[in-house]
């Protein structure tokens, strides 16, 4: 009772806060039920004053604090969960904050890595980057005798306990949803709070996020047009990540670009082509990839900064990946059908032949058409609404691949308006398809799964004895019942009533404040 009180009680205030910076504003009141509409006159009267448009939802989260503004980036890689509209919307949330003091950043990394600041570093400078997790300095440390330059993350003070508690504010939005809404069930609103969950603490221990840079240096290695910065594990702990500081132009830096000469258009494809290589390739893939985390190094490669958000694929979705990419540039709308099927993300009930039209009602338009033609926007939109029509499963890690493909697209689209995206790809799946789905592949395949049975034969003696176990139980209570005392029913109906009616009074809450959020920014 207490905890429900409790997140009532924020949610109550981030209310208030989104009805303040005007997120309301826009709502049609026909749209909302009768008990809304009185909420939302009240939400208009407390309405800050000023310019009736801009980005008022951002402003908001920014203002509820760093877990807000993470949700609010999260969710814009979610357009199955919010639409695409918002999706849109939140893409220009940016996840800065003003940097906290100097003071406090080098007493956190003097206290993180256990030893006077000067014993780690021959000199630490202001921030250049703060953001809602941490902030970046460039520092200097001595290597053989000279002074190299790193760049150096150390998190934000008492961040953990502030995510902690407005995570929890969101899982009880999530299962009070799920609870009473079957769409919210079919697009997994738990699992979306528990991804998010899972990122945020990764991003909060940046060893973590200093493995991911190893992980992907290794996979990259011998790449032509990728690298990856070194980390420095002797100054890198749980707060605190010192890497490489990369010195090339930031692919947001069009002045410097234009000066250099560099080819854009063969840009364009280095970023299209390295991702798809890290995804298919690799099956981890830079899920972030902005024009402010890319940089063009004096010998003409990539560089990636900032692993705080990574996606993983295995070797199942990078099949169903290649297939329907390949699918798309073959115009085979049957067999992209028909792997939705095989990989079952499209329940069995349905009709192959019927997706396969949904399918080419999305793919037929985009042929034959320069880049600059296809709307992007309008593709995501039609995918999803197919996805809903065929009760495909939401499979985050997918849409998480989905989004990221239409940022790097739009990133290597800034460099050459005539990319044909799909023309781009074809050489990396071609190759992926043939050394994996090939006759080679095959093989593999057969021996690895080969392993894979033996390893299940050795467990089956301990499968079998807890087989037996499990069916003496089952034989137990089917034989003598399920007894319950009277104390135990007694309390358990107690706690049902007080659940009851919290769970009224949190719900009225929750659907005056979410079901106007998501009305607001759809008008946006």
């Amino acid at each position: 009772m207490i905890s429900a009180i409790t997140h009532t009680a924020r949610l109550m205030r981030a209310a208030f806060v989104f009805a303040r910076e005007g997120v309301f504003g826009s709502v049609d009141p026909s749209l909302v039920p009768p008990p809304g509409q009185l909420a939302l006159k009240l939400a208009r009267l407390i309405e800050r004053r000023g310019p009736k448009h801009g980005p008022r939802l951002s402003r908001a989260l920014t203002r509820m604090g760093p877990a807000y503004l993470k949700l609010g980036q999260f969710l814009a890689t979610r357009p199955d969960v919010v639409g695409v509209i918002m999706a849109r919307d939140l893409e220009s949330l940016q996840d800065r904050l003003p940097p906290f003091p100097q003071a406090d950043a080098e007493a956190a990394i003097a206290a993180s890595l256990e030893r006077p600041l000067t014993d780690a570093f021959a000199s630490l400078g202001p921030p250049v980057a703060a953001a809602s997790i941490a902030q970046v300095h460039r520092a200097e440390v001595w290597r053989d005798g000279v002074r190299k330059p790193v760049a150096v993350k150390v998190l934000r003070p008492n961040v953990a306990s502030r995510f902690r508690r407005d995570l929890s504010d969101f899982f009880f939005v999530a299962h009070k949803a799920e609870s009473y809404s079957a769409e919210a069930r079919r697009l997994r609103l738990i699992e979306v709070i528990n991804t998010m969950s899972r990122s945020v603490a990764m991003e909060m221990d940046l060893r973590l996020e200093a493995a991911a840079l190893s992980e992907m240096a290794e996979n990259t290695r011998d790449d032509p047009d990728f690298r990856i910065p070194t980390v420095d594990w002797d100054r890198t702990t749980h707060n605190v990540l010192t890497m490489e500081w990369i010195d090339g132009i930031a692919l947001n830096d069009h002045k410097r670009l234009a000066e250099a000469q560099v080819d854009l258009p063969d840009l364009g494809r280095k970023i299209i082509q390295s991702f798809l290589r890290h995804a298919l390739r690799d099956g981890f893939f830079h899920a972030d990839m902005h024009p402010g985390n890319l940089f063009l190094d004096d010998t003409g490669r990539l560089v990636a900064v900032d692993f705080g958000i990574m996606g993983r694929l295995g070797m199942k979705e990078r099949r169903f990946l290649a297939e329907i990419l390949l699918g798309f540039i073959t115009r085979d709308y049957r067999r992209v059908a028909e792997v939705h099927f095989e990989a079952g993300y499209v329940p069995a009930h349905h009709s192959v032949e019927n997706f396969a039209q949904a399918i080419r009602a999305i793919g037929e338009p985009i042929h034959n058409r320069t880049a600059e033609e296809i709307s992007m926007a309008r593709l995501l939109t039609l995918l999803l609404e197919v996805t809903g029509l065929f009760d495909m499963t939401t499979r985050p890690e997918l849409i998480l691949l989905q989004k990221t493909m239409v940022v790097v697209e739009g990133v290597a689209r800034g460099f050459d308006p005539k990319l044909d995206i799909w023309k781009i790809a074809d050489p990396v799946v071609r190759e992926w398809i043939e050394r994996n789905l090939g006759p080679l592949g095959r093989v593999q395949g057969a021996i690895s799964g080969t392993g894979d049975l033996a390893r299940v034969l050795m467990r089956l003696p301990d499968i079998a004895q807890r087989s037996v176990v499990v069916l003496e139980q089952l034989e137990t209570m089917t034989r003598e019942g399920l007894r319950l005392s009277p104390e135990s029913i007694a309390a358990m109906g107690r706690s049902e009533g007080r659940k009851n009616r919290w769970r009224t009074v949190a719900l009225w809450i929750i659907a005056a404040t979410f079901i106007g959020i998501l009305i607001a920014v759809r008008n946006l």
